[in-house]
């Protein structure tokens, strides 16, 4: 919400989310009961002209620009080796931690949550399905079909249960500038309705 008050441009907001991660951290329950559960957090920051995924790990950060094609982030970090942006000691906390040797390329995802980046796009959870859901409507993707996206229960990606999906977002934002943004909201915690 702050990168969205403070800046004009996806980059902008990009660097206002950094910076106040860099002064605040995060950290804190996401959730009101008293299970204490944290995470940290994954962004898809866009506007009219250019898409930003940034995802975090503490006070550490991986950004990278979308240059084309569909784009997902879901529960899990998904940059891998493809960074333009990061944290000035990115790297180098993840050797001082015995993480990353400093000798093979630096993989993102693979060095700050160990998960093998090989088969997040083959594996079964919601990251996977969002991506296959995207790449099966490439190129001719509408706001219906992501409402409908939004709106899958057996894919994980409307989820239910103990964890429940607390609202979704479809953005249109027409790089011409005399057309207005348009934003849906879901109203409820389950996009279904």
């Amino acid at each position: 919400r702050l990168g969205l008050e403070r800046a004009d441009t996806a980059e902008k907001a990009l660097s206002v989310i950094v910076d106040l991660l860099e002064k605040y951290g995060q950290g804190g329950n996401c959730m009101e009961s008293n299970m204490a559960f944290t995470y940290h957090n994954s962004f898809l920051i866009a506007d009219r002209n250019e898409a930003w995924v940034l995802e975090t790990s503490g006070k550490y950060w991986a950004a990278e620009k979308v240059e084309g094609g569909v784009r997902n982030i879901s529960n899990q970090l998904s940059i891998t080796t493809k960074i333009d942006r990061e944290h000035p000691e990115l790297k180098e906390y993840a050797k001082s931690n015995g993480w990353w040797d400093g000798e093979k390329e630096f993989d993102f995802a693979a060095t700050y949550s160990y998960v093998n980046t090989a088969r997040m796009t083959t594996s079964g959870g919601r990251y996977c399905e969002g991506y296959k859901l995207l790449n099966k409507h490439k190129g001719s993707i509408t706001s219906e079909i992501m409402m409908e996206i939004l709106r899958d229960k057996e894919s994980g990606i409307n989820m239910e249960g103990g964890f429940m999906t607390t609202g979704s977002m479809v953005s249109v934002l027409p790089q011409q500038p005399n057309l207005p943004c348009i934003h849906f909201f879901t109203g409820t915690p389950d996009p279904a309705r």
